[in-house]
Formats: structure tokens, sequence, C-alpha cells
């Protein structure tokens, strides 16, 4: 089925249905409940994470440029603090892997589906002076919950990866997590959502590789660690992570983040105990969707590498520099305020507790942090 939406999206398709019309009546009644339940708390608005980071590691060599888009996930939306956003989180351990600072450009826009990234990467990109060095995407739940045709969905997504490919800048893509354990769903249409989640999630791996991207599962990020603490890894509408889950997705991403900047270790060999291997990309996207934290990389067609990395505690994070550089094209209020004095720089929630966190093997034998 993963095969059949990407080869629509790629060839101009038609709609390709994740699982038809005969059960769409019987879950009607509990779509609506859900609507009720799902968002009965206030998520704040995202706080804003562009800046600088890693300002400790200024030398001669020029900062690196990390771009975020895709939807609320990437925008933080469900923490107030801005070193609690997934950008921050991303940029502060990129800067103490590379020991570079990191300039940080958050575009992401709570409730995007897949048809905004368009707009999103020409925001991006506007300035041609300065294109991103690698970039983060992480959506797809809203075209889910909004029942966007999956071929139109992954044409959207495979576009984005491709044009921000074309400047040079290095793609990684976190598929569609499982909205099959969001606390309000019952079933049957908790099953629904885990499969539809899970299919989309395969197709985006397909159309992203072979467009030259990465991807990693992100089923962690609403998965099984939701479905045992929701009250713990939810933020307080019961839909957005809260700052423990987005740091468990930024674990997640950032060996990725940095394996594309050939800034961590890589290894031509499999580890066939982490259960690593070269599989044709579709059964590769298929198995990653299952298996939360897997990466996919694109091999020699139509081969793929399914890797399982290791994970690295986050740093400290700290609030973002405002950039020495403002984007032209921003309103002024757009950049983020230098941090008040006496403001505690660690970061508390998903930075500190991260930072507490050993290195964790994440194979599939062992229980991701």
């Amino acid at each position: 089925m993963a095969r059949r939406i990407a080869t629509g999206a790629a060839y101009g398709g038609g709609s390709v249905g994740l699982l038809g019309a005969a059960a769409v009546g019987v879950v009607l009644a509990e779509v609506q409940l859900a609507k009720r339940l799902v968002g009965g708390g206030v998520a704040p608005v995202p706080p804003s994470a562009d800046g600088r980071y890693g300002v400790a590691f200024a030398g001669p060599a020029d900062p690196l440029r990390l771009g975020l888009l895709g939807d609320s996930t990437a925008a933080g939306q469900g923490v107030r603090r801005a070193g609690q956003t997934p950008g921050a989180l991303l940029a502060s351990g990129l800067a103490a892997v590379s020991e570079r600072p990191v300039d940080l450009r958050n575009v992401a826009q709570p409730g995007a589906r897949s048809d905004d990234l368009e707009r999103q990467v020409s925001l991006l990109l506007a300035d041609p002076a300065r294109p991103p060095d690698v970039c983060v995407i992480m959506i797809g739940a809203n075209d889910v919950t909004h029942r966007i045709p999956a071929t139109q969905s992954v044409r959207c997504l495979t576009t984005a990866v491709r044009r921000l490919r074309t400047t040079g800048a290095e793609v990684v893509v976190g598929t569609c997590p499982d909205l099959g354990t969001i606390e309000p769903v019952y079933q049957p249409l908790r099953w629904m959502a885990r499969r539809v989640s899970r299919q989309l999630a395969a197709a985006q791996t397909i159309g992203s590789v072979e467009q030259g991207g990465r991807t990693v599962s992100l089923g962690d990020l609403l998965g099984p660690e939701f479905e045992a603490n929701p009250r713990e890894l939810f933020g307080p509408d019961n839909y957005h992570p809260s700052a423990e889950g987005y740091a468990t997705a930024a674990m997640a991403l950032l060996p990725t983040v940095c394996a594309v900047l050939g800034l961590w270790p890589e290894s031509d060999r499999l580890d066939g105990a982490r259960r690593e291997d070269m599989l044709p990309v579709a059964k590769a996207a298929s198995r990653a969707a299952k298996e939360a934290g897997t990466e996919v990389t694109g091999a020699r067609a139509p081969w793929a590498l399914l890797k399982h990395r290791r994970r690295r505690r986050l740093p400290a994070v700290t609030e973002p520099h405002p950039h020495p550089h403002p984007h032209p094209h921003l309103p002024p209020h757009a950049h983020p305020e230098p941090e008040a004095k006496g403001e505690p720089h660690e970061e508390p929630g998903g930075s500190t507790r991260a930072e507490r966190r050993p290195d964790t093997d994440t194979g599939p034998s062992r229980r991701p942090v």
C-alpha cells in the first residue's frame, strides 16, 4: 500500500485510499467524541526558538544553519519555553556534537498540513545567500485527521524534499507519528488511526528517500511510551507532546541529523544484533513504520539501509541568543529577545531529564528512553 501511495504521488495518480469507505460510517460518532475530548486543555502558542545556539563554540568556521519545517509538533506547541521545543533541543545537540554555533530558523506552522510545505520552503529559502545546511521536517498528523488524500500528502512532501536538496541542504524527515495512541481515541477508531498513520509514514519514507533525504520513524512521539505514560508525555491538551515528549523525539532525530552532516560515526558494516539490514526501500519503509526510532537511508536503488542508531543524551539547553543577522522579511517581534537576567540557564523538563539519561541502545531488544 505504501508503494502504491508513493507511486501515485510520483506520477500524479489519483487518491489512493488507506482503508476504503466501508468502515467510515461506523466510526463517525467516535470521531466527534475524540474531537470533543482531544484539546480539552489549552495548548500555549509555540515560543519562538529562532536564534544562535552554542555561542561558546564561536570560531573561524561559519555557524551551521538548521531549518525546521512542519506542523505544531515541529513548532513545539504544548510547551511554554523556547528551550523545550524540538528545534532548540536539536540545535543545542548539533552545536555540542559539531563544536560549532548553530543558527536555528523554524518556519513550522501549527495546524499545517503537507500542502503548506511549499510556503514554508519558500520562506526558508527567501535569503539565497544563507541556505540551510540541514533541514528537519515533521509533518503528517494533520493530513490524517483532515483526511487529506495520501497521494497528495506524499507528493507535497517529496516536492519539498527535492527543493531543499536542490539547494544543497541535507534533509531529515520525521515521519507521521502513531495517532492510534492518543488517550481519548477509542476502538475501532484507534485501530484505524494507527493503521492510517503507519501507512502514511511508510509512504513518506519511500518518497523522501527517493529524493535523497533520510527518514526517522516518530512512532515514539505518540507511541508506546505515550500510551504507557500519557499524563507524563502528553501536554495539557492531551494531544501535543509535553517537554518530556519533545525531548524523546529530539533524541531520536539528533543522531540522524548529525550523520547527514558527517558528524556521526558511520559504518559500512550492518549490525545484525540491532536488526540493521539492507532491504528494498518499500520493505524498509514498512518495517520502519512499525519500529519507532528507525532510520531509513537510501543506498543503491531500489535498496535502502535500515538503521537503529544509539541515542545520546541531550546537552543542557539555554535560551537562544538573538540572531546577529536577522531576516529582513520577518517582523521585529518574530526575533527572540535576549535572556532575562537571573533566568536559569538549564531548562526544566525535557532537557534536564534527558541530561540525566545514560547513553541508550535503541535496538528493538531494548525499550527506548
